[in-house]
Protein backbone atom coordinates (compact mmCIF):
# COMPACT_ATOMS: atom_id res chain seq x y z
CA UNK A 1 0.00 0.00 0.00
CA UNK A 2 2.40 2.36 1.04
CA UNK A 3 4.74 1.75 -1.96
CA UNK A 4 1.73 2.71 -4.65
CA UNK A 5 1.12 5.85 -2.78
CA UNK A 6 4.04 7.54 -4.41
CA UNK A 7 2.88 6.22 -7.69
CA UNK A 8 -0.50 7.27 -7.47
CA UNK A 9 0.60 10.52 -6.50
CA UNK A 10 2.89 11.02 -9.42
CA UNK A 11 0.08 10.37 -11.59
CA UNK A 12 -2.22 12.74 -10.02
CA UNK A 13 0.62 15.52 -10.65
CA UNK A 14 1.56 14.72 -14.33
CA UNK A 15 -2.28 14.75 -14.98
CA UNK A 16 -3.02 17.93 -13.25
CA UNK A 17 0.18 19.66 -15.24
CA UNK A 18 -0.96 17.89 -18.31
CA UNK A 19 -4.81 19.96 -17.68
CA UNK A 20 -3.39 22.75 -17.05
CA UNK A 21 -0.45 23.23 -20.18
CA UNK A 22 -3.76 22.24 -22.06
CA UNK A 23 -6.02 25.10 -21.09
CA UNK A 24 -2.88 27.19 -21.36
CA UNK A 25 -2.09 26.00 -24.73
CA UNK A 26 -5.62 26.52 -25.26
CA UNK A 27 -5.82 30.15 -23.65
CA UNK A 28 -3.22 31.12 -26.73
CA UNK A 29 -4.88 29.99 -29.20
CA UNK A 30 -7.84 31.41 -28.60
CA UNK A 31 -5.86 34.67 -27.52
CA UNK A 32 -4.18 33.94 -31.21
CA UNK A 33 -7.26 33.57 -33.55
CA UNK A 34 -9.12 36.59 -31.50
CA UNK A 35 -5.88 38.64 -32.67
CA UNK A 36 -5.89 37.21 -36.31
CA UNK A 37 -9.23 37.70 -37.00
CA UNK A 38 -9.44 41.66 -35.64
CA UNK A 39 -6.53 42.25 -37.66
CA UNK A 40 -8.52 40.76 -40.68
CA UNK A 41 -11.58 42.85 -39.97
CA UNK A 42 -9.21 46.15 -39.80
CA UNK A 43 -7.77 44.98 -43.15
CA UNK A 44 -10.87 44.28 -44.81
CA UNK A 45 -12.78 47.12 -43.74
CA UNK A 46 -9.28 49.34 -44.87
CA UNK A 47 -9.57 48.07 -48.41
CA UNK A 48 -13.96 48.99 -48.33
CA UNK A 49 -12.66 52.36 -46.88
CA UNK A 50 -10.41 53.28 -49.58
CA UNK A 51 -12.33 51.45 -52.69
CA UNK A 52 -15.88 53.29 -51.28
CA UNK A 53 -14.49 56.37 -50.43
CA UNK A 54 -11.35 58.51 -50.87
CA UNK A 55 -11.26 58.58 -47.07
CA UNK A 56 -7.65 57.56 -45.22
CA UNK A 57 -8.52 54.51 -43.23
CA UNK A 58 -5.80 55.94 -40.91
CA UNK A 59 -8.62 58.93 -40.72
CA UNK A 60 -11.20 57.15 -39.81
CA UNK A 61 -10.21 55.23 -37.39
CA UNK A 62 -8.26 58.06 -35.98
CA UNK A 63 -11.57 59.80 -36.05
CA UNK A 64 -13.47 57.25 -34.15
CA UNK A 65 -10.86 57.02 -31.64
CA UNK A 66 -11.52 61.37 -31.33
CA UNK A 67 -14.72 60.44 -30.86
CA UNK A 68 -14.92 57.55 -28.16
CA UNK A 69 -12.27 57.90 -26.08
CA UNK A 70 -9.99 60.79 -26.65
CA UNK A 71 -10.66 63.27 -23.78
CA UNK A 72 -12.70 63.09 -20.66
CA UNK A 73 -15.93 64.15 -22.81
CA UNK A 74 -15.72 61.53 -25.26
CA UNK A 75 -15.73 58.69 -22.72
CA UNK A 76 -18.74 60.01 -21.15
CA UNK A 77 -20.87 59.86 -24.46
CA UNK A 78 -19.14 56.56 -24.95
CA UNK A 79 -20.61 55.64 -21.48
CA UNK A 80 -24.25 56.58 -22.24
CA UNK A 81 -23.87 55.01 -25.34
CA UNK A 82 -23.01 51.70 -23.57
CA UNK A 83 -25.46 52.06 -20.95
CA UNK A 84 -28.67 50.86 -22.36
CA UNK A 85 -27.02 48.64 -24.48
CA UNK A 86 -25.16 46.33 -21.62
CA UNK A 87 -28.33 46.41 -19.64
CA UNK A 88 -30.37 44.78 -22.79
CA UNK A 89 -27.52 42.28 -23.05
CA UNK A 90 -28.07 41.10 -19.46
CA UNK A 91 -31.56 40.23 -20.53
CA UNK A 92 -30.03 38.45 -23.89
CA UNK A 93 -27.46 36.47 -21.93
CA UNK A 94 -30.60 35.16 -19.48
CA UNK A 95 -32.61 34.10 -21.73
CA UNK A 96 -30.13 32.28 -23.83
CA UNK A 97 -29.08 30.63 -20.71
CA UNK A 98 -32.57 29.08 -20.29
CA UNK A 99 -32.41 28.07 -23.98
CA UNK A 100 -34.88 30.82 -25.37
CA UNK A 101 -33.18 32.91 -27.55
CA UNK A 102 -34.94 36.61 -27.55
CA UNK A 103 -34.69 38.29 -31.11
CA UNK A 104 -37.05 40.85 -29.73
CA UNK A 105 -34.83 42.82 -27.50
CA UNK A 106 -35.58 46.15 -29.68
CA UNK A 107 -39.57 45.64 -29.21
CA UNK A 108 -39.33 45.59 -25.54
CA UNK A 109 -37.10 48.16 -25.68
CA UNK A 110 -39.47 50.11 -27.69
CA UNK A 111 -42.66 49.03 -25.57
CA UNK A 112 -40.98 49.90 -22.30
CA UNK A 113 -39.91 53.15 -22.96
CA UNK A 114 -43.13 53.84 -24.57
CA UNK A 115 -45.10 53.03 -20.99
CA UNK A 116 -42.51 54.90 -19.31
CA UNK A 117 -43.33 57.33 -20.91
CA UNK A 118 -47.02 57.57 -20.41
CA UNK A 119 -46.18 56.89 -16.62
CA UNK A 120 -43.89 60.08 -16.60
CA UNK A 121 -46.05 62.45 -18.67
CA UNK A 122 -49.61 61.64 -17.87
CA UNK A 123 -49.98 60.65 -14.39
CA UNK A 124 -48.90 63.73 -12.95
CA UNK A 125 -47.00 61.84 -10.63
CA UNK A 126 -44.97 63.45 -7.72
CA UNK A 127 -41.61 64.48 -8.21
CA UNK A 128 -39.48 61.77 -5.89
CA UNK A 129 -42.21 59.17 -7.53
CA UNK A 130 -42.10 59.73 -10.79
CA UNK A 131 -38.83 58.95 -11.51
CA UNK A 132 -38.52 55.23 -9.66
CA UNK A 133 -41.99 54.79 -11.71
CA UNK A 134 -40.93 55.24 -14.48
CA UNK A 135 -38.01 53.22 -14.52
CA UNK A 136 -40.71 50.33 -12.84
CA UNK A 137 -43.13 50.90 -15.85
CA UNK A 138 -40.65 50.22 -18.35
CA UNK A 139 -39.58 47.17 -16.93
CA UNK A 140 -43.44 46.60 -16.45
CA UNK A 141 -44.12 47.36 -20.14
CA UNK A 142 -40.96 45.20 -21.53
CA UNK A 143 -41.81 42.33 -19.35
CA UNK A 144 -45.36 42.15 -20.96
CA UNK A 145 -44.24 42.66 -24.45
CA UNK A 146 -41.56 39.50 -23.74
CA UNK A 147 -44.36 37.89 -22.24
CA UNK A 148 -46.90 37.55 -24.30
CA UNK A 149 -43.92 35.66 -27.07
CA UNK A 150 -43.62 33.05 -23.80
CA UNK A 151 -47.17 32.86 -23.87
CA UNK A 152 -47.54 31.77 -27.88
CA UNK A 153 -44.79 29.15 -26.59
CA UNK A 154 -46.13 27.49 -23.82
CA UNK A 155 -50.22 28.06 -24.67
CA UNK A 156 -49.55 27.07 -28.81
CA UNK A 157 -46.17 25.76 -28.98
CA UNK A 158 -44.49 29.15 -31.20
CA UNK A 159 -41.02 29.44 -31.81
CA UNK A 160 -39.50 32.12 -29.33
CA UNK A 161 -37.43 32.98 -32.54
CA UNK A 162 -40.03 33.40 -34.85
CA UNK A 163 -42.83 35.10 -32.21
CA UNK A 164 -40.10 38.02 -30.82
CA UNK A 165 -39.00 38.75 -33.90
CA UNK A 166 -42.34 39.43 -35.42
CA UNK A 167 -43.61 41.33 -32.13
CA UNK A 168 -40.33 43.65 -33.19
CA UNK A 169 -42.59 44.78 -35.58
CA UNK A 170 -45.86 44.88 -34.04
CA UNK A 171 -44.11 47.46 -31.19
CA UNK A 172 -43.00 50.04 -33.94
CA UNK A 173 -46.30 50.58 -35.13
CA UNK A 174 -47.99 50.56 -31.67
CA UNK A 175 -44.90 53.27 -31.43
CA UNK A 176 -46.10 54.95 -34.22
CA UNK A 177 -49.91 54.61 -33.28
CA UNK A 178 -49.22 56.41 -29.75
CA UNK A 179 -47.39 59.19 -31.12
CA UNK A 180 -50.21 60.65 -33.55
CA UNK A 181 -53.04 60.44 -31.20
CA UNK A 182 -53.36 63.69 -28.99
CA UNK A 183 -55.16 61.58 -26.27
CA UNK A 184 -52.29 59.48 -26.02
CA UNK A 185 -48.41 60.12 -26.43
CA UNK A 186 -48.69 63.43 -29.36
CA UNK A 187 -46.92 65.96 -28.25
CA UNK A 188 -49.39 69.11 -26.42
CA UNK A 189 -48.06 72.61 -27.90
CA UNK A 190 -50.45 74.99 -29.01
CA UNK A 191 -50.37 76.84 -32.51
CA UNK A 192 -47.62 74.81 -33.36
CA UNK A 193 -48.11 71.90 -35.76
CA UNK A 194 -47.71 68.89 -33.78
CA UNK A 195 -45.14 66.36 -34.92
CA UNK A 196 -45.19 62.83 -34.17
CA UNK A 197 -43.46 62.84 -30.81
CA UNK A 198 -44.38 63.10 -27.15
CA UNK A 199 -43.46 66.16 -24.90
CA UNK A 200 -40.16 66.42 -23.40
CA UNK A 201 -39.24 64.80 -20.14
CA UNK A 202 -38.98 67.92 -17.55
CA UNK A 203 -35.68 68.11 -16.43
CA UNK A 204 -37.01 67.29 -12.84
CA UNK A 205 -37.93 63.94 -13.63
CA UNK A 206 -34.66 63.05 -15.47
CA UNK A 207 -31.66 60.80 -14.35
CA UNK A 208 -29.58 63.25 -12.55
CA UNK A 209 -26.07 63.36 -14.49
CA UNK A 210 -22.44 63.58 -13.41
CA UNK A 211 -20.26 65.94 -14.23
CA UNK A 212 -21.23 68.35 -16.55
CA UNK A 213 -19.91 69.38 -20.37
CA UNK A 214 -17.64 70.42 -22.19
CA UNK A 215 -15.79 68.17 -19.25
CA UNK A 216 -17.03 64.90 -18.58
CA UNK A 217 -20.81 64.33 -18.31
CA UNK A 218 -22.42 60.70 -17.90
CA UNK A 219 -26.13 59.81 -17.11
CA UNK A 220 -26.13 57.95 -13.73
CA UNK A 221 -28.22 55.25 -15.03
CA UNK A 222 -24.24 53.67 -16.08
CA UNK A 223 -24.96 52.89 -12.22
CA UNK A 224 -28.08 50.93 -12.43
CA UNK A 225 -26.42 49.12 -15.38
CA UNK A 226 -23.27 48.14 -13.67
CA UNK A 227 -25.31 47.28 -10.76
CA UNK A 228 -27.64 45.33 -13.02
CA UNK A 229 -24.44 43.56 -13.98
CA UNK A 230 -23.60 42.39 -10.55
CA UNK A 231 -26.66 41.32 -9.86
CA UNK A 232 -27.24 39.02 -12.72
CA UNK A 233 -23.33 37.66 -11.92
CA UNK A 234 -24.49 36.92 -8.76
CA UNK A 235 -27.64 35.24 -9.73
CA UNK A 236 -26.58 33.13 -12.25
CA UNK A 237 -23.56 31.77 -10.80
CA UNK A 238 -24.25 31.29 -7.25
CA UNK A 239 -27.92 30.85 -7.06
CA UNK A 240 -30.14 27.54 -7.60
CA UNK A 241 -32.25 29.71 -9.94
CA UNK A 242 -29.05 30.13 -11.61
CA UNK A 243 -28.54 26.40 -12.11
CA UNK A 244 -31.61 25.74 -13.27
CA UNK A 245 -31.49 28.12 -16.19
CA UNK A 246 -27.76 26.32 -17.19
CA UNK A 247 -29.29 23.03 -17.00
CA UNK A 248 -32.28 23.85 -19.08
CA UNK A 249 -29.94 25.61 -21.45
CA UNK A 250 -27.54 22.35 -21.69
CA UNK A 251 -29.85 20.09 -21.78
CA UNK A 252 -33.84 20.51 -21.32
CA UNK A 253 -34.47 16.23 -20.94
CA UNK A 254 -32.18 15.89 -18.21
CA UNK A 255 -33.68 19.17 -16.38
CA UNK A 256 -37.25 18.24 -16.93
CA UNK A 257 -36.56 14.90 -15.68
CA UNK A 258 -34.97 16.94 -12.64
CA UNK A 259 -37.90 18.42 -11.98
CA UNK A 260 -37.65 21.80 -13.77
CA UNK A 261 -40.53 23.27 -15.20
CA UNK A 262 -39.59 24.52 -18.65
CA UNK A 263 -42.67 27.03 -18.56
CA UNK A 264 -41.81 28.07 -15.31
CA UNK A 265 -38.26 28.81 -15.28
CA UNK A 266 -37.47 29.38 -19.24
CA UNK A 267 -40.50 31.11 -19.48
CA UNK A 268 -40.10 33.22 -16.69
CA UNK A 269 -36.84 34.17 -18.12
CA UNK A 270 -37.69 35.30 -21.25
CA UNK A 271 -40.03 37.77 -19.36
CA UNK A 272 -37.16 38.59 -17.13
CA UNK A 273 -35.16 39.29 -20.50
CA UNK A 274 -37.78 41.54 -21.51
CA UNK A 275 -38.13 43.38 -18.22
CA UNK A 276 -34.25 44.19 -18.66
CA UNK A 277 -35.24 45.23 -21.86
CA UNK A 278 -37.99 47.23 -21.00
CA UNK A 279 -36.01 49.01 -18.72
CA UNK A 280 -32.78 50.06 -20.83
CA UNK A 281 -35.78 51.91 -23.19
CA UNK A 282 -36.90 53.83 -19.51
CA UNK A 283 -33.07 54.06 -19.17
CA UNK A 284 -33.02 55.62 -22.97
CA UNK A 285 -35.69 58.37 -22.19
CA UNK A 286 -35.27 59.58 -18.83
CA UNK A 287 -31.22 59.33 -19.27
CA UNK A 288 -30.09 60.40 -22.86
CA UNK A 289 -33.33 61.38 -25.10
CA UNK A 290 -35.80 62.76 -22.86
CA UNK A 291 -38.86 62.45 -25.23
CA UNK A 292 -40.25 59.57 -27.49
CA UNK A 293 -39.58 59.56 -31.18
CA UNK A 294 -39.88 57.05 -33.93
CA UNK A 295 -36.89 55.32 -33.36
CA UNK A 296 -35.75 56.68 -30.19
CA UNK A 297 -34.37 53.10 -29.35
CA UNK A 298 -31.61 53.46 -31.79
CA UNK A 299 -30.61 49.95 -32.65
CA UNK A 300 -29.99 49.77 -28.63
CA UNK A 301 -31.87 46.05 -28.74
CA UNK A 302 -29.79 44.56 -31.44
CA UNK A 303 -27.08 45.81 -30.18
CA UNK A 304 -28.23 44.42 -27.16
CA UNK A 305 -28.31 41.01 -28.74
CA UNK A 306 -25.44 40.82 -30.32
CA UNK A 307 -23.17 41.94 -27.34
CA UNK A 308 -25.14 38.65 -25.72
CA UNK A 309 -24.32 36.33 -28.66
CA UNK A 310 -20.34 37.29 -28.55
CA UNK A 311 -20.36 37.12 -24.47
CA UNK A 312 -21.78 33.33 -25.18
CA UNK A 313 -23.62 33.56 -21.98
CA UNK A 314 -20.84 35.02 -20.12
CA UNK A 315 -22.03 37.92 -18.02
CA UNK A 316 -19.02 39.54 -17.09
CA UNK A 317 -17.91 39.61 -20.58
CA UNK A 318 -21.30 41.90 -21.47
CA UNK A 319 -19.94 45.19 -19.78
CA UNK A 320 -16.46 45.35 -22.09
CA UNK A 321 -18.09 44.10 -24.97
CA UNK A 322 -20.92 46.96 -24.47
CA UNK A 323 -18.45 49.34 -23.86
CA UNK A 324 -17.10 48.68 -27.27
CA UNK A 325 -20.14 49.15 -28.84
CA UNK A 326 -20.77 52.54 -27.01
CA UNK A 327 -17.10 53.37 -28.25
CA UNK A 328 -18.28 52.43 -32.19
CA UNK A 329 -21.14 54.50 -31.87
CA UNK A 330 -19.86 57.40 -30.10
CA UNK A 331 -16.83 57.19 -32.75
CA UNK A 332 -19.85 57.40 -35.32
CA UNK A 333 -21.32 59.96 -34.22
CA UNK A 334 -18.07 62.37 -34.34
CA UNK A 335 -17.26 60.61 -37.78
CA UNK A 336 -19.83 62.39 -39.65
CA UNK A 337 -19.13 65.31 -38.09
CA UNK A 338 -16.11 64.97 -39.79
CA UNK A 339 -17.61 64.51 -43.24
CA UNK A 340 -16.94 61.39 -43.72
CA UNK A 341 -20.00 59.27 -44.65
CA UNK A 342 -21.39 57.70 -41.20
CA UNK A 343 -22.33 54.07 -42.84
CA UNK A 344 -18.77 53.37 -42.59
CA UNK A 345 -19.34 52.61 -39.20
CA UNK A 346 -21.89 50.39 -40.22
CA UNK A 347 -19.36 48.62 -42.34
CA UNK A 348 -16.42 48.62 -39.68
CA UNK A 349 -19.06 47.53 -36.67
CA UNK A 350 -20.23 44.35 -38.49
CA UNK A 351 -16.71 42.76 -39.18
CA UNK A 352 -15.54 43.58 -35.69
CA UNK A 353 -18.85 41.39 -34.36
CA UNK A 354 -17.87 38.47 -37.32
CA UNK A 355 -14.07 38.48 -36.22
CA UNK A 356 -15.62 38.41 -32.05
CA UNK A 357 -17.75 35.51 -33.34
CA UNK A 358 -15.18 33.45 -35.31
CA UNK A 359 -13.10 32.30 -32.86
CA UNK A 360 -15.60 30.27 -30.89
CA UNK A 361 -16.77 28.85 -33.91
CA UNK A 362 -13.34 27.76 -35.12
CA UNK A 363 -12.76 26.11 -31.90
CA UNK A 364 -15.88 24.09 -32.04
CA UNK A 365 -15.11 23.01 -35.54
CA UNK A 366 -11.51 22.20 -34.16
CA UNK A 367 -12.95 20.01 -31.11
CA UNK A 368 -15.37 18.47 -33.37
CA UNK A 369 -13.00 17.09 -35.29
CA UNK A 370 -10.30 16.02 -33.00
CA UNK A 371 -13.34 14.31 -30.85
CA UNK A 372 -14.30 12.17 -34.48
CA UNK A 373 -11.03 11.26 -35.02
CA UNK A 374 -10.32 9.99 -31.79
CA UNK A 375 -13.60 8.03 -31.67
CA UNK A 376 -12.14 6.32 -35.05
CA UNK A 377 -8.64 5.62 -33.98
CA UNK A 378 -10.77 3.79 -30.80
CA UNK A 379 -13.05 2.14 -32.30
CA UNK A 380 -10.15 0.48 -35.17
CA UNK A 381 -7.94 -0.21 -31.74
CA UNK A 382 -10.82 -1.91 -30.76
CA UNK A 383 -10.90 -3.94 -34.07
CA UNK A 384 -7.53 -5.20 -33.98
CA UNK A 385 -7.92 -7.57 -31.51
CA UNK A 386 -10.97 -8.41 -32.16
CA UNK A 387 -9.25 -9.85 -35.84
CA UNK A 388 -6.57 -11.09 -33.90
CA UNK A 389 -8.94 -13.18 -32.19
CA UNK A 390 -10.87 -13.84 -34.83
CA UNK A 391 -7.72 -15.42 -36.68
Amino acid sequence: MTAEAPTTSEQLVAKLATASAGRGRRLLVNVALYVVCMIGALAVASVIIVVATDADPFDVFHAMYEGSLSRPSAIGLTLDRAMPILITALGGVIASRAAMINIGLEGQVIVGGLLGAVVALKLGLPVAANLPLTLVASALGGALWAGLASLLRFWRNVDVVISTLLLNFVAVEVLSFALNKSYLLQETRDNVQLLPQSDRLPSAHQLTRLGSPPGFSVSSGIFISLVLAGIVIFALGRTRWGFRLKMLGMNPNAARAAGVSMAAVGGGALVLSGALAGLAGGVIFTGTAFRIQPGFSNNNGGDGLLVALIARRNVAATIPVAFFFGAMRAGGGFLASTGVPRYLVDVVQPLLVLAALLPPAILFVWDRRKALRLAREEAAAHERPALGAAA
